[in-house]
């Protein structure tokens, strides 16, 4: 498996136990009620488990399992994956950070347009390896 395929797995692993903490906390919290406050980070545990666990998955297996080139280098530009790795998670970050942050109300709307940029960029990446049976 690539080293860019294990870093987005493992990485979307480890959003997958941070959105399932804050989903059981949440769920305990509907039992008992112990601090109503808390289900202000239902946002997080959303971006955790649908941008950090879900999408990050899909990138790091389609990064593997794509069909490579016959020719060096077989994966096609590396670096655009790799940034696009990079923006996802900073994107995540900023997000997730923004509402304390309400002096800066231009954080939230940033760390989207870094996750789209990282999906148009993971796109860019792979789309030249997307090919017809036999071609």
């Amino acid at each position: 498996m690539p080293v860019l395929s294990v870093f987005f797995i493992r990485t979307s692993l480890f959003y997958l136990a941070l959105g399932f903490t804050y989903g059981s906390w949440m769920l305990i919290n509907k039992g008992v009620a112990a601090a109503p406050s808390f289900w202000g980070a239902l946002p997080a545990h959303i971006e955790f488990l649908l941008i950090g666990w879900v999408i990050q998955l899909i990138l790091g297996v389609a990064f593997w399992i794509l069909p490579r080139f016959s020719h060096e280098p077989t994966r096609g530009n590396e670096r655009l994956a790799w940034l696009s790795y990079i923006m996802i998670n900073i994107g995540i970050w900023m997000v997730l950070l923004s509402p304390l942050f309400y002096e800066l109300p231009w954080l939230s709307l940033l760390g989207r347009l870094m996750e789209t940029g990282a999906a148009l960029l993971f796109v860019l990446h792979a789309w030249p390896r997307i090919k017809a049976v036999g071609a």
